[in-house]
């Protein structure tokens, strides 16, 4: 495949609402074509590939992975809405984490990212009802499932 095809189909797979994040078989795969794939000369998919590879770890609540990712795509297309969403809802469970061992500085530190990164996606796409939510509530759905 080409990059421009995984690009993509991993935006499809990854799509809102999108039943693949349940398929733990099927993100272990597109991990692995994206990861494959970023090493393709073609770097002009590369922005999309680093976001995507991000939301996957991010399902896979491996954040420390999805961060560095997500940061990745950033410095590569620092203009992508989903990117800074995604960035917004790590913070703000990284505040959530700090909050509940006490790390009440650190906490808001986070929350304070959170707020930056959800500004600039709502700033970038202001039409995106999914960009209108606050993040603490995103990850209180995401860890209530």
């Amino acid at each position: 495949m080409s990059p421009a095809e995984v690009a993509d189909l991993s935006d499809r797979l990854l799509a809102a609402g999108s039943k693949a994040f349940n398929d733990q078989q099927t993100m272990a795969r597109l991990e692995l074509v994206i990861l494959k794939t970023l090493k393709d000369p073609d770097k002009s998919y590369r922005p999309v590939l680093w976001r995507n590879l991000g939301i996957i770890h991010y399902h896979q609540k491996k954040y420390k992975q999805a961060e560095h990712n997500l940061q990745s795509a950033n410095e590569l297309n620092p203009k992508n809405a989903r990117t800074h969403f995604y960035l917004a809802c790590l913070f703000a469970h990284k505040g959530r984490i700090y909050q509940k061992s006490g790390k009440t500085r650190a906490s808001q530190q986070q929350y304070k990212r959170a707020a930056i990164e959800i500004g600039l996606a709502r700033k970038l796409e202001p039409s995106n009802a999914l960009y209108k939510q606050d993040p603490k509530q995103i990850i209180q759905q995401e860890n209530g499932k």
